[in-house]
């Protein structure tokens, strides 16, 4: 599991530029990063008719660029160095793509918001185009990881919510809680009585925990085990870890079980556009 040394945060100039400085200035005091890059992308193409004569005489960037400078010289308190980077280019993710590259980012930061709120940067072609850690902040996101929720699928893939898990708890000093989320295969129902099967279900659930974490020498967490009944898994995993009071929810980008399943794309695009109260990191 890599050290995060790079990190990105996608800006966009909405209210929620300030609140992802803040939580990037914090994640830095954390994990003591080398570099944090903040990065806006000017989309000229979307302005509008009405106002490219107003603006033709005006150096957009260089006014983007001071806006920005000031936003984070103002939220960002962390002594890691920091850079404000500014393009044009008609495509967000390609650009986060090649600064990543270009820059050997280990973690973007994002914005989450719903798709009815904002124009937050974050995409399904986002989460498949980078090959590094993506963080999903929500509005009013606390500054604070106590406590971790790693979910998991005794995948292969999905120990790697645990390594990130545990590598962010040597930094923060967090408990974590390993997370199955179980569904009973519908087609399977109606031969099997609720009593006498949910139990087996559990144990045999909870033994293959125990076995998965061994394996992997995972020892510094608490087993939970959560029935999905009717619910999704990322509804199921949502709503229990801000019961929980959770800080952080971490899922591998890739997975799968027979009764569960932690995927990049179903489970992950759905937390994603659930509005999440609590960051959703997702590990690659």
């Amino acid at each position: 599991m890599r050290t995060i040394e790079k990190i990105l945060v996608a800006l966009d100039l909405t209210s929620t530029d300030e609140e992802l400085i803040r939580y990037a200035s914090f994640l830095a005091d954390k994990l003591q990063p080398k570099k944090v890059y903040f990065v806006h992308n000017i989309k000229k193409y979307e302005i509008s008719e009405l106002f490219k004569e107003q603006l033709k005489d005006l150096d957009l960037e260089k006014m983007i660029s001071d806006e920005l400078d000031e936003k984070v010289a103002n939220h960002f308190d962390a002594k890691t160095d920091s850079e404000v980077l500014i393009s044009e280019d008609p495509y967000t993710e390609s650009l986060i793509n090649y600064v990543v590259h270009k820059y050997s980012i280990d973690l973007v930061i994002v914005g989450n918001k719903s798709r009815k709120k904002g124009t937050g940067v974050i995409s399904e072609k986002l989460m498949r185009l980078l090959k590094c850690d993506i963080l999903s902040v929500p509005k009013n996101a606390s500054q604070r990881i106590d406590k971790i929720w790693a979910g998991t699928d005794f995948s292969r893939e999905s120990i790697k919510s645990l390594q990130r898990a545990s590598y962010l708890a040597n930094n923060t000093g967090a408990e974590i809680t390993a997370i199955n989320i179980y569904n009973v295969p519908i087609q399977f129902t109606p031969y099997l009585e609720k009593e006498e099967m949910l139990p087996k279900i559990e144990k045999h659930t909870r033994e293959k925990f125990e076995k998965f974490l061994h394996r992997n020498k995972i020892t510094d967490c608490e087993i939970k085990i959560i029935r999905g009944r009717e619910a999704s898994v990322a509804a199921k995993l949502s709503t229990e870890s801000e019961n929980a009071g959770a800080d952080l929810v971490i899922v591998a980008d890739k997975g799968g079980n027979v009764f569960s399943s932690l995927l990049v794309g179903s489970v992950t695009d759905e937390l994603f556009s659930r509005s999440l109260k609590i960051p959703l990191w997702v590990t690659k």
